[in-house]
């Protein structure tokens, strides 16, 4: 064993970059809500950028390392501390068997990303050590990490103290944050007043708001173009006959406040999609706290595939450091 967890902090669990190929199952791909983060923290400490890492939200936990280690720390704005010192974060650092790792209070963001060489080495879950927490698989015995767990860590000693991530490299949410939207199969469900008014009202990130979906708020609701309901269909305006819910769909239960379906959200069910917040602007999601300002921005298949190229791009130039 390599860490012992003085503090769990809120809702921190073991994640990867999940485990693709059963969402036909009913089992969410999972992995951290921020892959461009832990990516980064990984090759930070010279792990393999799908190792497993610790994914902390809105507090950090307070970790006691019994071997040298090399630690780093991405994503959201939470001062991390080193027996009480301030250490960088988006940098790699060595830690001493003895040493704690504390953090300070979040001043921007969501969620922090803390790899460690060798990575957290629990056992895999079809294919991945993220952890589902509903379904209580993978990551530390399918839960939340507890104080007084005991993390095993694989090989550290590649680890790689001093490496840092450029600033330019860091990608947040702007103020306010802007999700890109391609409209989906169900987009002719409303009327032409209520596309218009999505698009351009500013919502808000409701309390509800997780690893499932995150839910928002403020907006006008949305009105249906009047139809006969579907067999197999619920009577209110806003239900389909089941289907199949892609990742990122972004779903308007009552017609009301958008949910975005987010890593471990369920596979299918009978709400409409109005359309999908493209692969490229999901990590945003994950970094967003409740009450942030967020407006939708409507855009075509062109646009979301150029949006996806550039992504890539940028995580190949985190690659390319080193």
């Amino acid at each position: 064993m390599a860490i012992k967890v003085l503090h769990p902090g809120l809702a921190s669990t073991i994640q990867d970059l999940g485990r693709p190929g059963y969402y036909h199952l009913g089992i969410p791909m999972g992995g951290a809500m921020d892959r461009l983060a832990l990516k980064a923290a990984n090759l930070l400490v010279g792990n393999p950028e799908d190792l497993a890492g610790i994914e902390a939200v809105f507090i950090g936990p307070r970790l006691e390392f019994t071997e040298n280690v090399t630690v780093a720390v991405t994503g959201a704005d939470m001062p991390v501390r080193l027996d009480g010192e301030p250490m960088p974060s988006w940098t790699s650092f060595a830690v001493k068997a003895g040493q704690a790792l504390s953090f300070d209070f979040l001043t921007g963001g969501a969620r922090v990303y803390i790899a460690v060489s060798g990575g957290i080495d629990v056992p895999l879950a079809l294919g991945s050590r993220s952890t589902y927490v509903i379904g209580a698989l993978g990551g530390f015995k399918g839960r939340p990490i507890a104080a007084g767990d005991e993390l095993p860590v694989g090989d550290a000693s590649n680890g790689k103290a001093g490496r840092q991530i450029p600033e330019e490299l860091r990608r947040k949410p702007g103020s306010p944050a802007e999700l890109r939207v391609l409209p989906g199969l169900y987009w002719f469900r409303m009327t032409e007043g209520s596309q218009a008014n999505f698009f351009d009202d500013e919502w808000k990130v409701a309390p509800e708001a997780d690893r499932m979906g995150y839910r928002f708020r403020g907006g006008r609701p949305i009105e249906f173009v009047p139809r006969e309901q579907p067999f197999g269909a619920g009577s209110d305006p806003s239900n389909i006959t089941d289907a199949c819910y892609p990742y990122g769909s972004v779903q308007v239960p009552g017609g009301s406040e958008p949910i975005v379906l987010h890593r471990d959200a369920v596979s299918g069910g009978g709400y409409f999609m109005l359309g999908t917040v493209i692969a490229a602007d999901m990590d945003l999601i994950g970094q967003l706290q409740p009450h942030t300002k967020t407006r939708f921005v409507k855009v075509d298949m062109e646009t979301a595939l150029k949006a996806r190229t550039e992504r890539s791009a940028l995580i190949g130039r985190v690659r390319d450091l080193y």
